[in-house]
């Protein structure tokens, strides 16, 4: 769809000037609506059955604390989080906008970029590494049932063997194709991917019992004895976790709830993806690892490992095939999409959500994610430090939506270059966003990355949100500071649905 013909249909931004640097087809308003309540429930069903999931869940049991404490924790930390999407939601269902247009009223309409980026590097090195982690079990697969591909992985070039170049680039072509097809192919996608999981899980997990026993299963998968004091400790750093494991979603919801018909679509998708899903999956999954300790006498985490153990071919093709596709589902979802929409923002011009899913697919090859993985200190000090702004952006979007605007934005304004529109400020940029983001990230980072705070390590995005959720509306209405002093009060701010 073009501007004219999208301003022709009823936009409501019609009539007024885009400037072409900051606006194209993808980045305006969304007309039609079409995901419903069972579409955000497979995306959210997609986001979470993977590979990576069901390792998260599994370490959640390993904390050392009993598994009704588990599950208690796991209640709470999705409660919070579904708490959060919907706030974060309501801009991109009200609106119809994506995230990085979202940032606009905060950041300034060329600041948006700074999240943006941030959110689009972080999605772009994490969709290369999930994409290795699901060819992994393409290997396991191609190695159980043609032996003679051995020789294929005792090769390296820059890392990986033959047979692993030969899995990831035949993964990284399925999820290109899928996304390249557009939004409503990932829907479709996601309507099956997430649900077959369960599938599988459901076989795996009742063959587990059958061979363990149903008394051999416990859903405590530590034998650590922990004092009270420490079962507390572990208690609340679990909720934290799982905040955490879903804050880079969170953040960039928009991208989805702007595609969603209702508000309340919205919210019964997000109550039965998030607390209903997710407490059904960590149940499978404590079942089907405790299980698999007394099956095989070693507790295995890994999916793809635990059923590459079992003794039958059809069942171990089925279920290394279900986690490797669940997991391209995941990656679609969790990191391309959102590296396509911020990719597109920086230069909306030259690139709209397609050709910024190009780019982000192409650097997925370069970093050459397997190296970035196997090296803890890439992961901690790079991507550990630009995830830990997530929680700052996540403070600073609702700080800006919630409490300084009221709810309401001015949509035109969105795609306004003019000195006087509203998110103009400084030369496109709002100062006040970005003294709350550096404020805030100190914070975060800190606590995320120094030796001497790792007791509050977890606890990172919780540091940074609250910090910039407090400071950013003090600074706003500071004359020094604020927004006045950005000569930004001048324009009207208005819901285009009133």
């Amino acid at each position: 769809m073009s501007l004219e013909q999208n301003t022709e249909q009823g936009d409501p931004t019609s009539n007024q000037h885009f400037s072409p640097r900051l606006s194209n087809e993808d980045l305006l308003p969304v007309k039609t609506k079409t995901w419903g309540t069972y579409s955000l429930f497979s995306m959210w069903m997609s986001n979470v059955h993977s590979v990576a999931g069901y390792v998260f869940a599994a370490s959640l049991f390993a904390l050392g604390i009993p598994g009704w404490q588990v599950l208690i924790a796991l209640l709470l930390g999705i409660g919070l989080t579904n708490f959060f999407v919907n706030k974060v939601g309501k801009i991109g269902q009200t609106y119809g906008i994506p995230f990085a247009v979202s940032c606009r009223p905060s950041f300034g309409v060329l600041g948006a970029n700074i999240p943006g980026i941030i959110k689009a590097v972080i999605a772009t090195c994490w969709y290369g590494i999930q994409t290795w982690v699901a060819s992994t079990a393409i290997v396991v697969a191609l190695l159980r049932f043609f032996p003679n591909l051995t020789p294929l992985t005792e090769d390296s070039f820059l890392g990986l063997s033959t047979l692993g170049w030969i899995a990831f680039l035949v993964l990284w072509a399925i999820q290109f194709i899928v996304f390249y097809r557009g939004i409503e192919t990932v829907r479709r996608f996601c309507d099956w991917a997430g649900p077959g999981v369960y599938v599988v899980m459901f076989l795996l997990a009742g063959w587990i019992v059958m061979k363990a026993g149903p008394g051999n299963i416990s859903f405590t998968l530590s034998s650590e004895q922990l004092t009270g004091g420490q079962m507390w400790g572990m208690f609340i750093t679990a909720v934290a976790l799982v905040v955490s494991y879903f804050a880079g979603t969170t953040l960039n919801f928009a991208d989805f709830s702007r595609l969603l018909k209702s508000p309340k679509s919205m919210k019964r998708g997000n109550f039965l993806g998030l607390p209903v899903n997710l407490m059904i999956f960590a149940l499978v999954t404590v079942v089907t690892t405790s299980g698999g300790f007394e099956v095989f006498g070693e507790m295995i985490m890994d999916p793809v490992h635990l059923v590459a153990r079992i003794d039958h071919t059809t069942a171990v093709l089925l279920g290394v095939l279900t986690f490797a596709i669940s997991t391209v589902a995941t990656n679609i979802v969790a990191n391309f999409i959102s590296a396509a929409f911020d990719l597109a923002n920086f230069i909306p011009s030259k690139i709209n959500f397609r050709k910024g899913g190009i780019i982000a697919s192409i650097l997925a090859i370069v970093v050459m994610p397997w190296n970035l993985y196997s090296n803890p200190d890439m992961i901690q000090y790079t991507l550990g430090t630009l995830g830990a702004l997530i929680g700052p952006l996540f403070g600073i979007l609702m700080a800006d939506f919630y409490r300084v605007r009221k709810q309401h934005i001015d949509t035109s304004a969105l795609y306004t270059d003019s000195p006087t529109a509203a998110y103009w400020y400084t030369k496109g940029f709002n100062l006040t966003a970005v003294k709350t983001l550096a404020v805030a990230a100190a914070f975060s980072v800190s606590a995320a990355l120094v030796p001497m705070f790792s007791v509050i390590a977890p606890f990172s995005w919780f540091i940074g949100a609250g910090a910039a959720f407090a400071l950013y509306p003090y600074l706003a209405r500071h004359p020094k500071h604020g927004l006045a002093a950005q000569s930004a009060t001048n324009a009207t701010v208005s819901d285009p649905a009133s």
